[in-house]
């Protein structure tokens, strides 16, 4: 199909990669977010190679490549240091044809921005939508409408089109735990620089995972209450109480956050539901599949909904609808089973069941590498671009 006008409501990940993959196949896109300024959510995401095949394909390649952290090995160790497991990602990167490239969100914001080359429009807040045979329209609270043939809703978690499409409230679910995360210069003292260090015990994770820029991009997860009350005055204090005891690199790591820059989310996720599309609107990213970030696929899922979406509207000549039902077909089936995995990874991880967290971490200390990165690449290669 040709001459489309496509809106979309969301400038993330999904909104942007999205924009670009369809401003290349010739549509008109205009790209619409509610704030005021654009800041990315979280400070750091790990691309793992099937979301960094989507920016390939996309002609942003070396772009990635010049902000993605040099991550050749990952080292589980137990929350007072000990190495269980050092896995060699040579062979991950040789089973699916790309490196993983770990990330600062702005930097990747950024590289999107500029990809897509036109302005987004901002401060437009999305309060719904309406469709009639021919056109599709969102609405925002400033008065504006902007219509065209189809409407994309990549407005996030909390999205306001979700329920439209749906037919019904779908709320997202607490994933029980907290996370900490940020940016910090990296050390030799912290980490080797080539290296995603993951210390586990207690129910909980300390990781720091190496960007560009000398950085490492860092987290902590707590299993606590849902409303637990944040205070960036207090998140060194309370880190220090939830990783008493855990090994020095963790202990300075602590130290040397800057808490006015730690972001803090409760985790949640979405899903799965059973529609991502009502005609000419459909759902991208985390409106249609929020997932828990315990598989690192979260970014990458709406990367492969961008590339899926464009890739049924070019190869289609019958209707924006027909294409758009071809797109939550192929995404239902691939995107829906990540939720649940990493659901079921997230609650393994964090202790919902404490016996199977135990026969976890004595996985991790008898586990062949290989059977660590034939895992990843399962899910990598599950993707549309193998």
């Amino acid at each position: 199909m040709q001459n489309l006008k496509v809106i979309i409501v969301g400038a993330g990940i999904g909104g942007l990669t999205a924009a670009i993959a369809l401003k290349q196949a010739g549509y008109q896109v205009e790209v619409y977010d509610r704030v005021q300024e654009l800041r990315p959510v979280g400070a750091g995401i790990s691309l793992w190679s099937n979301g960094v095949k989507i920016l390939n394909r996309l002609g942003l390649g070396e772009q990635i490549a010049t902000i993605g952290g040099q991550m050749d090995r990952m080292q589980y160790r137990s929350h007072t240091g000990e190495l269980l497991n050092d896995i060699d990602l040579n062979p991950l990167v040789a089973q699916v044809g790309q490196r993983p490239y770990p990330v600062a969100r702005r930097d990747l914001q950024n590289i999107l921005l500029e990809g897509f080359g036109e302005p987004v429009n901002l401060g437009c807040e999305c309060i719904g939508v309406e469709q009639t045979e021919t056109s599709a329209t969102a609405r925002f609270a400033n008065g504006h409408d902007a219509t065209g043939d189809l409407v994309i809703a990549a407005d996030g978690i909390r999205s306001v089109v979700r329920e439209y499409v749906v037919g019904r409230a779908v709320e997202p679910q607490y994933g029980g735990y907290i996370n900490w995360n940020g940016l910090v210069t990296a050390d030799a003292d912290l980490a080797p620089k080539n290296t995603w260090i993951v210390y586990v015990g207690e129910h909980k994770r300390a990781s720091l995972m190496p960007v560009a820029g000398d950085r490492f991009y860092f987290f902590f997860d707590v299993p606590l209450p849902k409303g637990t009350p944040a205070n960036p005055e207090t998140y060194q204090a309370e880190l220090r109480q939830h990783f008493q005891g855990w090994a020095k690199p963790v202990q300075l790591l602590i130290d040397r956050i800057n808490p006015a820059e730690v972001a803090r989310p409760e985790i949640h996720d979405v899903g799965p539901i059973e529609r991502y599309v009502r005609d000419r609107v459909a759902l991208l990213g985390d409106s249609a599949h929020a997932t828990c970030p315990d598989l690192g696929q979260g970014g990458c899922q709406a990367m492969e909904d961008a590339l899926v979406l464009a890739n049924s509207l070019i190869s289609t000549n019958i209707s924006v609808k027909d294409a758009l039902l071809r797109y939550e077909q192929e995404r239902k089936q691939r995107a829906n089973p990540v939720v649940q995995k990493a659901r079921k990874r997230a609650e393994k991880i964090h202790g919902k069941e404490p016996n199977l967290t135990q026969q976890w971490y004595a996985q991790l200390a008898q586990e062949h590498p290989l059977e660590v990165t034939n895992a990843i690449s399962e899910v990598i290669l599950a993707g549309p671009l193998r």
